[in-house]
């Protein structure tokens, strides 16, 4: 992955169970992930987490791209 992924989303076991998070949260990848599913805008994902930016949930999404080419 690259630096900006690295920058951004950290992997620990001892963070929510090893998930994939915001770095310097307990904010799952897969949260962001969730709410944009289910309709919510960035700007709405900005509201209810005012503690992350833009580029957190973009990260978020290149993320989870970058697992599907992955296993692609």
């Amino acid at each position: 992955m690259n630096e900006e992924l690295d920058e951004r989303i950290s992997v620990d076991p001892k963070i929510c169970h090893g998930k994939p998070c915001i770095k310097g949260t307990r904010i799952p990848v897969q949260q962001i992930l969730e709410l944009l599913e289910g309709g919510e805008k960035i700007k709405g994902v900005l509201k209810i987490y005012p503690h992350i930016t833009k580029p957190d949930i973009l990260a978020c999404i290149r993320y989870a791209r970058k697992l599907v080419e992955a296993v692609a």
